[in-house]
């Protein structure tokens, strides 16, 4: 599989799950221009990096723009949103368990 090998949703994201073993999961999520902002808030911890384009999340009240090779680690149980996306942004997500 290559990672670069995707289409941009017209709107929300797509995900697509790239290894599950053990303690861990990597997904790849392609995000559109338009999403709906929704609160996540995960029983696990998450590491991720932005390989392509830009996003704003929303992290304990403030707003965090990331931008490409950008990574940020979000603990278990911290909410978070992503509020914004520009087209065509493309994340690395490994979950902890």
């Amino acid at each position: 599989m290559n990672l670069f090998n995707y289409i941009t949703p017209k709107q929300g994201e797509t995900f697509t799950t790239l290894l599950e073993h053990k303690n861990i999961k990597i997904n790849r999520i392609v995000s559109s221009s338009s999403i709906e902002p929704v609160e996540y808030i995960q029983d696990e911890d998450e590491w991720l990096v932005l390989l392509e384009g830009k996003a704003t999340l929303l992290l304990e009240g403030k707003e965090k723009t990331l931008t490409k090779g950008e990574t940020l680690f979000i603990s278990a149980k911290t909410p978070h949103t992503v509020l914004k996306t520009s087209s065509g942004t493309v994340w690395l997500t490994v979950h902890i368990f």
